[in-house]
């Protein structure tokens, strides 16, 4: 919770209390939770603003109330699970913040084509890596996820994977266009994570225990016996 304030300007002592409250204390609760979130958005799209195809004055305003008006009302939504393990205003600031990120990457993505393609790997740069032989095993490494993809992923797995994966679609853009949640593409992209380190560590390319991460595969080609 906050500290108590004095005065018609000042923050609730309780905010959940006040904005669940009636009359004149939970239109004041609500009109200070509405200039905190402004102030949240507009930093975040402040930080953001060279993302935006036009960042203009009016086009940043619009953005900023937009996000503003949408935290609140997702807020509101949740206000009955706030357990108060931090301030009142922190937990509600992050929800100000987040969906102007969200916001911002909406509009930057507006006129962009995403396109759900399937998996096609030849025309795109190898990385680079230290010296022939890490180039070997990274070309290698390369070419098992690619075939673990085909494998063992679904159609609909390998295109949202390659689209928020590697081509860097944001999430919720990604969701926008396919008329679905974030909560779904995010247990898909957990399954495809799941099926691909199963495979790749039954074909040796992955170590078993997860904590310890991947490792370069040794090959001939790598100068290994």
């Amino acid at each position: 919770m906050t500290t108590a304030g004095h005065g018609p300007d000042a923050d609730p002592e309780d905010w959940v209390a006040a904005l669940s409250g009636g009359g004149a204390q939970q239109l004041a609760a609500t009109r200070r939770l509405h200039d905190l979130m402004l102030r949240a958005a507009g930093h975040q799209v402040s930080r953001m603003r060279s993302a935006l195809p036009d960042d203009s004055r009016a086009t940043v305003d619009v953005i900023v109330n937009q996000a503003a008006d949408e935290a609140m009302t997702a807020l509101l939504a949740k206000l009955h699970t706030f357990e108060g393990r931090s301030r009142f205003t922190t937990w509600a600031y992050k929800f100000a913040i987040l969906q102007a990120a969200t916001d911002v990457r909406r509009v930057q993505w507006q006129h962009r084509e995403v396109e759900l393609h399937d998996l096609d790997l030849a025309g795109r740069p190898a990385p680079d890596h230290d010296g022939p032989e890490r180039h070997v095993e990274g070309a290698d490494l390369a070419a098992a996820v690619s075939t673990s993809m085909r494998t063992v992923l679904t159609p609909h797995q390998r295109r949202v994977a390659i689209a928020l994966l590697v081509d860097g679609v944001p999430i919720d853009v990604l969701a926008d266009r396919l008329g679905t949640t974030r909560g779904a593409l995010y247990k898909t992209v957990h399954d495809v994570r799941t099926r691909l380190r199963a495979d790749l560590t039954g074909r040796g390319y992955l170590p078993p225990d997860p904590a310890r991460g991947p490792r370069h595969v040794p090959t001939t080609r790598a100068g290994m016996p």
